[in-house]
């Protein structure tokens, strides 16, 4: 796979040890990009880190108990994240970063490195999920389902879409930008993070918005 100019064909492409951005509520998939604005001194280093490097970047969330106190210390973190490779950036002139992480692969958390800086940094084991690196297969979701249930969740909330591009767009990216861009809580973003391949995926994103439309009373909520 590709993000941005790099290529990443095999686990070895990917270094055991990376920073990691403890992030609440953020989901970064394989080949999502996902949207940061850094402003933090620690989190600036770590960018200007990354840039130095092979730019880098592990997403992970803190346990779903943090606290907003402490998430301005060290935080315990979840088991699981993904990496992303830095493909845009802009300096804005105020001390603060734009940037774009294509996701790369998931990875498990085995553990902290205290290499001194003021970033967060780990050392990680992508083995359970090489396969983030080759073409998902798209032929086992349920996109009909899937579609059916995104245009409950709209009209329930009064919201429009661009129809004829989600029409155009591949099954994953269809699948991992709607997880991503969901609305849902740290707990449910998680799930969506760690199902097992793209299908588990969109059967969890379709489970979670039919939930939430079954709690909410909509007449919507029973989806055929």
């Amino acid at each position: 796979m590709y993000a941005g100019n790099k290529r990443y064909d095999k686990l070895a492409d990917l270094p055991q040890v990376i920073p990691v951005f403890p992030l609440p509520g953020a989901l970064l998939l394989p080949r999502g990009e996902l949207p940061l604005r850094i402003f933090e001194p620690r989190y600036l280093s770590m960018v200007d880190w990354a840039l130095a490097g092979d730019r880098l970047i592990g997403m992970i969330q803190p346990v779903f108990s943090t606290t907003p106190e402490e998430l301005s210390g060290k935080p315990e973190l979840c088991k699981v994240g993904c990496v992303g490779r830095i493909t845009a950036l802009v300096e804005s002139g105020y001390g603060r970063y734009h940037l774009t992480l294509t996701g790369v692969a998931r990875f498990k958390l085995v553990e902290e490195i205290d290499r001194r800086s003021a970033y967060r940094q780990a050392r990680v084991c992508f083995t359970e999920y090489a396969e983030d690196l080759g073409e998902a297969d798209e032929e086992m979701v349920d996109r009909a389902t899937l579609l059916t249930t995104l245009k409950a969740y709209l009209e329930a909330n009064n919201l429009e879409t661009d129809w004829d591009s989600i029409r155009k767009a591949s099954t994953e990216i269809l699948v991992n930008a709607l997880s991503m861009m969901s609305p849902y809580g740290p707990a449910e973003k998680q799930a969506l993070l760690e199902a097992p391949d793209l299908k588990s995926r969109a059967e969890t994103l379709i489970a979670i918005t039919e939930m939430e439309l079954a709690r909410r009373g909509d007449p919507g909520s029973t989806l055929q």
